[in-house]
């Protein structure tokens, strides 16, 4: 005769078989079932108790981002249930695989408009690839094990529905985790004869440049292999920052707002891009309607689909096994006057943005602040930015190593998101220093996860860097939509007092000595901290409205653009190309 088991403590035994190490989220009266689950297991899987239950969703949708591994939440029926949605946006729309558990009241009082109870399966059906309700207790640990496969599968969110009744029934004890037969897919190798014609258009291209996704983690050397083949300079998506060390020469890093001016411009300039791993919903508007695009990516439904008419040639294959195909099948390239002048450019760029780190002007600058963090950083370090303006500086002003890991809300970009992922980064690193990097207005949103921080004696440097506006929006009206500023502004918060009254250690910055005091003592704390850094209002230069002598016309516009930034040694990507071209 078979062991019996509650069906709750089954499911938590499919958790251990597919290595899930804890587990997040807020207890409500429907979920008691499985919670009593959870204490029964609490030797084996940790419970961390957010304060609310979409930073629950977003330290999962961060623990996926950061490892690999599944992320693992739960809400209660009706409100917590809501609350996860926001989390599970983000890690479908980055792709990561993440189990929302979901209670529900028990099936005697499901579809009689009782309390907290609603029709859960179709709030999930969009930002899941596999919700599915449990409909008996003998199948509910198959249904979450079912549920954790699709969810690595397809690289998605799985949500399972639990009838509280359900998770207190007993069942028979019988093992049904697949996590020892789970395997990935072989990586898909290019074409023989796509690799051919790749090498054909590549060298062909006066002007080619590589850009990448995260499609290619992990290929860091196969892509500074074609770039030193084929002389390209290297463009990503910011959420790929670090997969090549931003002080490689022919590393750009980000075109776009979130970017530096000399990728922006490179882009623009270039006449072939080989688009590598990457589904940059802004993509189209990073070719011109002569640019060609060769696009490889291991999911064919991306092929094309951002810039239709560019694309000359599709390959469907795993990013470094193309990467190795086409630099082993190209030849050795000499430097052309557009690769030499995005280097130049690249060092211009990187002169005019140091030569602020050691501004002392209060309010202060946001380059003095981040020298600091990036003199500090060691190797082993994890940022986690939020989303907003802190990323154009973080992308320009932070130099990561390749052993430096971070995560960022990149195609949703909600903000809120760096707290609660700096809190997973934290336990499922202890040893690292963790920063969250938040504007005032990201910070709060989910800056009460710094409770849950504190409670589980996972320390995190919280910077808050506040400039009392929603800044990325401001720029946004300012200088997009042409409006008045509505909306935008926010009250001047003593955010170091806020963090102090949650018991963490609290700073206020206002100099760079602050800066210097505060980043030192907050390190070797036993505890997290909460920084605030009282800066300009200033909005950081944006790389899509540059103005310089040779690509404006109008010497007032030029004018004003130098004086706003103080970019009198800043020069255009068409200066350097000139400065080339006369050497031959």
């Amino acid at each position: 005769m078979a062991n019996r088991i509650n069906a709750g403590d089954a499911v938590l035994h499919v958790l251990e078989q597919w290595g899930v190490p804890r587990i997040y989220g807020l207890p409500g009266g429907s979920f008691d079932s499985m919670m009593n689950a959870i204490h029964n297991e609490r030797e084996r899987i940790d419970f961390i108790q957010v304060r609310h239950e979409e930073a629950g969703a977003l330290a999962a949708a961060g623990e996926a981002k950061l490892t690999g591994r599944i992320g693992v939440c739960f809400g209660s029926s009706g409100p917590g249930a809501v609350h996860l949605l926001n989390g599970l946006y983000d890690a479908r729309e980055d792709g990561v695989p993440v189990l929302a558990l979901v209670g529900e009241v028990p099936q005697a009082f499901m579809n009689m408009d009782f309390f907290q109870a609603m029709d859960e399966v179709p709030i999930f059906t969009d930002v899941a690839v596999f919700a599915r309700a449990a409909t008996n207790a003998q199948g509910l640990p198959a249904l979450v094990d079912e549920a954790i496969r699709r969810a690595y599968a397809s690289h998605g969110v799985s949500v399972v529905i639990i009838p509280k009744d359900l998770a207190w029934a007993e069942i028979d004890d019988r093992p049904v985790a697949s996590a020892p037969n789970f395997r990935k897919p072989e990586p898909l190798k290019p074409a023989a004869d796509q690799v051919s014609k790749a090498v054909e258009i590549i060298q062909s291209a006066k002007a080619p440049l590589l850009y990448f996704g995260q499609g290619a983690a992990g290929a860091r050397d196969e892509l500074v292999a074609m770039s030193e083949r084929f002389k390209m300079p290297m463009v990503s998506t910011f959420p790929a920052k670090g997969i090549v060390e931003d002080t490689y020469p022919a590393y750009l890093q980000s075109a776009g707002r979130v970017a530096t001016k000399t990728a922006t411009e490179a882009i623009y300039t270039s006449d072939l891009t080989v688009w590598v791993g990457s589904d940059n919903p802004f993509g189209s508007m990073f070719v011109t309607p002569n640019t060609k695009v060769i696009q490889i990516d291991l999911n064919p439904v991306k092929l094309g689909k951002r810039f239709q008419a560019n694309v000359v040639l599709a390959i469907q294959a795993d990013a470094r096994e193309a990467l190795k195909a086409i630099t082993a099948a190209g030849q050795d390239q000499e430097e052309s006057v557009f690769y030499r002048a995005c280097l130049r450019s690249k060092e211009n760029w990187d002169q005019w943005l140091a030569s602020f780190n050691e501004d002392t002007r209060t309010p202060l600058r946001p380059e003095p602040v981040f020298h600091v963090i990036d003199q500090q950083l060691e190797d082993n370090d994890i940022v986690i930015p939020d989303v907003g303006n802190v990323d154009i500086d973080f992308l320009r002003l932070l130099h990561l190593k390749p052993t430096n890991r971070w995560t960022v809300s990149g195609k949703h970009a909600t903000m809120g998101y760096a707290v609660p992922a700096a809190l997973a980064a934290k336990l499922e690193h202890p040893e690292s220093t963790v920063y969250s990097l938040s504007g005032d207005g990201g910070f709060a949103m989910l800056g009460e996860e710094v409770l849950a921080q504190l409670k589980y004696h996972a320390p995190v440097i919280n910077v808050v860097f506040s400039n009392q506006s929603l800044g990325y929006i401001e720029a946004e009206q300012r200088d997009d939509s042409h409006q008045p500023l509505s909306g935008v502004d926010l009250p001047d918060t003593d955010w170091a007092k806020v963090g102090e009254g949650m018991g963490a250690l609290g700073f206020t910055v206002r100099t760079v000595a602050d800066a210097r005091h505060a980043f030192s003592e907050a390190r070797k704390a036993d505890r997290s901290s909460v920084i605030d850094v009282k800066l300009t209002g200033a909005s950081p230069l944006d790389t899509r409205y540059m103005r310089f002598p040779e690509t404006c016309s109008d010497p007032d516009q030029v004018e004003k653009f130098v004086k706003t930034y103080e970019a009198g040694d800043l020069r255009s990507l068409a200066y350097w190309m000139g400065q080339e071209a006369r050497k031959g």
